[in-house]
């Protein structure tokens, strides 16, 4: 067992595994704040205007213009009304096994169906514990989906699920719809999702249907389809992480500066 694996702590960052995501965060803004060019402007942007440069209006109603424009505002998982459910988010019931589900490893392992990606996530933690599927009330899995999960040996339950139950954020069981409750440790579900803000859509930037949710068209560089506005992060990619979104900061990052650099010299 893993000594940092602790459902409160982030995960599957290389050189961070434990580290409280809060403290991660204080110390990035800390570490940025040092740069004299850089300014940390706390606030909601509410509205973009485009022209020869991007004016963004804040809630308090600040204005700031830009050159370029990074969006990176993040997604909202929308999570299906089960009572006991949304408090036990991100605690013993998750999302990502990756990312903080390896501390259940050898537990009683569930996974609540919300798409049809539900079957590939118990196919996926079968190896790390006894696995059963809650259909909640929906549709079998097709024939050969049905087969691959009983060579992993995956239960499949049909009935609906009404309740979670367990002490504080912990989870001991699901509360079925006749009355019987399945011993659960952990609940594994992906989720629809919905985007932080509307800002993208204003802008005109072109967006896809993701496996979870809408997420923004960008290039290589992470170039939306506007000219000068870049997308990093969970809206502009999937499946999502904090690598992946630092990744993709990175490469926002420098694709925004090269493109900064080189615009006098464009034929």
């Amino acid at each position: 067992m893993n000594p940092y694996s602790t459902p409160n702590h982030t995960h599957g960052f290389l050189g961070q595994d434990g580290s409280d995501p809060r403290t991660m965060l204080a110390q990035a803004r800390g570490q940025l704040a040092a740069y004299p060019q850089a300014t940390i402007v706390v606030g909601q942007a509410v509205d973009i205007r485009a022209g020869r440069d991007f004016t963004v209006t804040l809630a308090s109603g600040q204005t700031l213009d830009a050159a370029r424009l990074v969006l990176a505002y993040g997604i909202t998982d929308v999570l299906p009304e089960i009572q006991g459910l949304a408090e036990r988010w991100g605690k013993s019931v998750l999302h990502c096994p990756y990312c903080h589900g390896y501390e259940f490893a050898d537990g009683k392992l569930g996974v609540l169906a919300v798409s049809p990606l539900s079957a590939h996530q118990a196919l996926l933690i079968a190896e790390w514990g006894p696995t059963t599927l809650y259909l909640n009330g929906g549709d079998m899995p097709d024939e050969a989906t049905c087969a691959r999960l009983a060579r992993r040996n995956v239960g499949i339950e049909p009935a609906p699920v009404v309740a979670l139950v367990g002490e504080g954020g912990t989870l001991s069981g699901l509360r079925l719809d006749d009355g019987r409750m399945a011993a659960v440790d952990v609940l594994y579900l992906a989720p629809r999702t919905r985007m932080n803000s509307p800002l993208a859509e204003r802008l005109g930037c072109a967006l896809d249907e993701g496996p979870f949710g809408p997420v923004i068209r960008t290039d290589a560089t992470k170039l939306t389809t506007v000219a000068g506005v870049y997308a990093a992060g969970d809206i502009a990619r999937a499946p999502h992480s904090v690598s992946w979104a630092v990744a993709d900061g990175v490469t926002a990052g420098i694709s925004v500066h090269q493109s900064l650099a080189f615009q006098d010299l464009a034929a």
